[in-house]
């Protein structure tokens, strides 16, 4: 009789305690990628709409102010900031500047300072 393979249980906080810096922003990269691609059809709608319709612009100005949807630009330029520092570093990651460890956890840590120091200043322009 052949034993069975059973699923293996993933405690995720416990795995991404255990990750390298260098993992988190790539993994990171990789969700402000999905989350700018999943943004493209509404910002793209809203910019036909406001574009066509001086009704719907006065009404997506109006919106725009509300605390929620600055929350949600923030996190838009957020996902852009990171997403644009992180390719940087990839790019010359690519061309092999950078691969050895210590040089690659540092510049990792320049990656989610830099990104969060520029959405902060975006941040309070937005707000």
């Amino acid at each position: 009789m052949e034993q069975q393979q059973r699923p293996k249980y993933l405690d995720l906080p416990k795995l991404g305690s255990k990750m390298s810096i260098t993992a988190k922003v790539s993994i990171l990269h990789r969700a402000s990628g999905v989350l700018m691609f999943l943004a493209i059809p509404f910002v793209l709608y809203l910019l036909h709409k406001s574009l066509t319709s001086a009704e719907f612009y006065s009404a997506s100005y109006s919106l725009a102010t509300c605390s929620f949807v600055k929350v949600i630009y923030i996190i838009l330029v957020w996902a852009i900031m990171h997403h644009m520092c992180a390719g940087v570093r990839f790019l010359f990651l690519d061309i092999h500047k950078g691969i050895d460890r210590a040089t690659a956890q540092k510049t990792a840590k320049i990656v989610l300072l830099v990104s969060l120091i520029l959405t902060a200043v975006l941040g309070v322009m937005i707000w």
